[in-house]
């Protein structure tokens, strides 16, 4: 009756816990062995097997642009026009913010106006020093003659020093007009060079886009007074962007240039990026012992500056024992796996894991080399039973 029943169930539990025991163990001694009884559970096996797994480190980053500027103007005045907002893109080239020039522009016609004059004092001191050259040559001709004239005794002594101090005189006039002549031409050299700088300066009243990028930052409205070195605004290069991170020093063996790395931007949804590691800073810091690496990020449309981004960095390889996840069995606060004997009998083995990869776990103890493991033990499968591999 019911009484036998619980009986029945009282032995077969306590059988169960006795054979815990023994499954744990190795070896079976001989002539001990007993047939288990019930129907064959058909089940999926595998061999366990050490092999060499990669190793990973995920570091985490935010993506930048591989370029970004901050425009400002060179010159001082009024902004007149500031043709973009944030957001907008623009092409190398385009006009951005447009300052009043009205000062350049009489700085300008001042500087020329300067220049025309020195010009003019150039073409005057060119004459004089003509002149110049004309009186000396013929003050030293008029010299020359009289020298062979005293020396005949043909002209007297009075004569020839009034001569001589007139060659004098005229040497002294053309050197005069020599320097007077580079003096001229120095001021117009520097007449040119203000015109030059009020031309740039002009020039600069027109800030212009360096690259094709996006305006991410306006700091001027129009009518503000623009100053130099005060900036207008913030501009991203579209031609790319790159995610920096910083690594443990124990890993800076690990990477190397043009390596490629994967990386995660959970703001994409699980899309996965190849990035390639294009600097690597040395100098590591003392305070975390740690170092900067920057890794481009390809082209990709969605990507933009600002996102969270994980990067996955292979650190080396271990050897080490994984299995499915799906073999392993919780009994309570205890994990186990069944393993099958050479007589096809599934046996519960207690078991030791480690570290997690994706649907695998590390055995650290409790599987040996060569084993065979249910791979994933059905509901029917106790320990003892007779099993048969499933094709």
């Amino acid at each position: 009756g019911i009484q036998m029943r619980l009986q029945r169930l009282g032995s077969i539990s306590l059988a169960f816990l006795i054979l815990i025991p023994f499954g744990c163990g190795d070896k079976i001694e001989p002539g001990n062995e007993k047939r288990p009884e019930g129907p064959m559970v058909k089940v999926a096996l595998a061999m366990a097997r050490t092999s060499s797994q990669p190793l990973f480190y995920e570091a985490v980053g935010t993506v930048q642009p591989v370029t970004t500027s901050t425009l400002s103007g060179k010159l001082m005045g009024t902004v007149k026009e500031i043709r973009v907002q944030e957001g907008d893109r623009v092409k190398q080239g385009d006009t951005l913010v447009v300052i009043d020039k009205r000062q350049v522009t009489a700085q300008l016609r001042q500087a020329e106006a300067a220049l025309d004059e020195a010009r003019r004092a150039e073409a005057a001191a060119v004459s004089a020093r003509d002149a110049a050259v004309a009186g000396a040559k013929l003050a030293r001709s008029t010299y020359d003659r009289y020298l062979r004239l005293i020396k005949e005794d043909s002209a007297s002594r009075q004569e020839f020093d009034e001569v001589e101090a007139r060659h004098r005189q005229a040497q002294a006039s053309l050197k005069q007009a020599e320097q007077m002549l580079a003096a001229a031409r120095s001021r117009a050299r520097q007449a040119e060079a203000a015109v030059s700088a009020a031309d740039v300066a002009s020039d600069d009243a027109v800030i212009l886009a360096p690259y094709d990028g996006i305006v991410t930052a306006k700091m001027s409205d129009v009518g503000d007074l623009a100053t130099p070195g005060i900036p207008f605004l913030t501009l991203e290069g579209t031609s790319g962007y790159r995610v920096d991170v910083v690594l443990p020093e124990a890993y800076f063996n690990a990477v190397r240039l043009k390596q490629a790395v994967m990386v995660r931007i959970p703001a994409l949804g699980d899309q996965q990026l190849e990035g390639m590691v294009e600097t690597i800073v040395p100098a590591a810091d003392q305070s975390s012992r740690s170092f900067l690496v920057k890794i481009r990020l390809p082209a990709d449309e969605a990507v933009r500056s600002g996102m969270f981004a994980r990067v996955v960095v292979k650190t080396g390889e271990e050897r080490m024992m994984l299995i499915p996840a799906s073999a392993v069995v919780p009994q309570g606060q205890l994990t186990g796996v069944f393993i099958v004997d050479d007589n096809q009998i599934a046996r519960f083995r207690l078991i030791r894991t480690g570290r997690r990869f994706d649907d695998t776990v590390e055995i650290i103890t409790g599987l040996d080399e060569g084993q065979r493991f249910v791979l994933t033990p059905p509901p029917a499968l106790v320990d003892g039973a007779r099993v048969e591999a499933m094709p």
